[in-house]
């Protein structure tokens, strides 16, 4: 186990869930699955005619570790009822800088105003490859770090008590490209639902804990170099039982971001226990943006 590591779960709140490439929340009470492994560029004369006509922007949904873009399944259901186009990007939880240039890269294929929200970890993502973006209209921190310039998301996950992902993650070391050895973060199965999800039903927690996808700890402890939540309006989702991200550390970000904010009583994984709730609040950030 490497000094990052063993900072990290000494931090006892250091890492943090917040979701590319698949989770734990993989798997969303409807049972639909699928993360979507690239952004398809919009037919831009589809998406042209849509808003010029007063249509809807496309909504962007970036989870975070321990999850892949199945997490937002349910979320994306009541979206595209109500006449959303959305895109569910994967999200390469590999480092904070490369993670937000493939967000930007999904960004960049969209025609039209965009909706950018991102769960856990996915909200430092958002936060850095939104930055200077002409067509994010509005960020939705969803149970989602919003970290300042300089900070990363394993330091503001500690900043508080409360969180008791350190002890419950199990380390797995790797080789990278370089030959260097990098640390993938898992939380354990044993402690997933009480960790992670536990207003989920087990059953839906046991499949999400088998199927979760890493984070390395780099992830985690890389510090932002852009804060987009302060030229973007912004939103936010806090969840009071999160076991992950400490509520008192949810609200410090989302007053000082002077986001509009919507407390809910949820685990960590809300996308996946109170997704009405989760797409009502993006509805929202749309609507107050027109």
């Amino acid at each position: 186990m490497n000094k990052s590591t063993r900072r990290l779960i000494l931090t006892g709140g250091a890492l943090l869930a917040a979701a590319a490439s698949g989770t734990a929340l993989t798997f969303a009470s409807s049972g639909a699955a699928g993360a979507v492994g690239g952004a398809p560029r919009l037919d831009s004369r589809t998406t042209t005619a849509q808003h010029s006509s007063g249509g809807r922007p496309t909504i962007v949904l970036v989870h975070g570790a321990f999850a892949d873009s199945s997490s937002w399944n349910d979320v994306v259901a009541p979206l595209k009822q109500a006449g959303y186009p959305v895109v569910a990007a994967a999200n390469p939880l590999r480092g904070l800088h490369q993670d937000a240039a493939s967000v930007r890269s999904v960004l960049d294929s969209i025609d039209g105003p965009i909706v950018l929200a991102g769960h856990s970890y996915g909200g430092s993502v958002i936060s850095e490859a939104a930055a200077d973006h002409p067509q994010v209209k509005a960020l939705v921190y969803i149970a989602a770090f919003q970290p300042d310039k300089g900070e990363s998301s394993a330091e503001l996950a500690g900043k508080f008590p409360g969180s008791t992902l350190g002890p419950n993650l199990n380390p797995v070391p790797f080789r990278q490209a370089d030959g260097s050895t990098g640390t993938d973060l898992y939380i354990k199965q044993k402690a997933f639902h009480s960790q992670f999800a536990a207003d989920v039903p087990r059953r839906t927690t046991n499949l999400m804990a088998a199927t979760q996808r890493p984070i390395t700890d780099a992830a985690l402890n890389d510090t932002a170099t852009e804060a987009a939540w302060k030229t973007i309006p912004s939103w936010a989702l806090t969840t009071t039982r999160d076991l992950n991200i400490p509520i008192a550390a949810q609200r410090l970000m989302a007053d000082r971001a002077g986001s509009h904010t919507r407390e809910v009583k949820a685990s960590h994984a809300v996308t996946v226990s109170q997704p009405q709730a989760v797409a009502r609040l993006i509805k929202q950030a749309d609507h107050a943006t027109r």
